[in-house]
This record gives C-alpha cells, structure tokens and sequence, in this order.
C-alpha cells in the first residue's frame, strides 16, 4: 500500500486548506483511513478518521468542528478539510490506512503552517 499526501502550505489563523491522500497497491475500500500530525518536537498525533464507506468518522476534541475527513472511493482518495486554521494546527500531515484501530500503512506526510 502506498500512500501520499498533499495540499499543505502557509495559512494564517482562521484560514482554510485542504489536504488530499492518494492511495495505491491495495484495495482501497476494504481499508479505514485515518490523519495524523506531528508537530516539531512532539509525538504523532490523532486528527480524524473514517471507516471504509467515510459514513462513521471519529475527530481529535482539539479539530472536532473545524475539521472534515472525507473518502472518495472511486478515485482512491481521502480529504481532510481544515477550516478555522489555528497556530497549534502546525504540523505535517501523513494519511494512514488501517482496521479503524491499528494503522499500520503510511506515507510521506505534508507541511501545514499557521501564522497569527
């Protein structure tokens, strides 16, 4: 499996970005997908997930609100739409697939900046 996110960049607070993941070498919609982020100096951390069908979705309380995983199986991708950008948003991005519990798939993640 392989995946590969994209559509980081600069924002300043209360802007919008949207991140996409394209997935490969596996079936995608036996899989559940997930975003996660990593801040300098921090662990990875749980941003959203959603089941094979995208109709059961899971949110970190620091995003819940703000931020909308979305799947399109037709065209093996995943998106995480980011509204009310915040500085503590700061992070890169990876997309994993998984079981909705264990994650287990990665790719190289993406830069999202925030500025005040």
């Amino acid at each position: 499996v392989q995946l590969q996110a994209s559509g980081g960049g600069l924002a300043q607070a209360g802007d919008s970005l949207s991140l996409s993941c394209s997935f490969s070498g596996g079936t995608f919609t036996t899989y559940a997908l997930a975003w996660f982020r990593q801040a300098p100096n921090k662990a990875r951390e749980f941003v959203a997930d959603c089941n094979w069908s995208g109709h059961t979705t899971h949110y970190a309380d620091s995003v819940k609100g703000r931020f909308a995983i979305t799947r399109d199986n037709a065209k093996n991708m995943v998106y995480l739409q980011m509204n009310n950008l915040k500085p503590e948003d700061t992070a890169v991005y990876h997309c994993g697939a998984g079981n909705f519990s264990i994650y287990g798939h990665w790719g190289p993640g993406t830069q999202v900046t925030v500025s005040s």
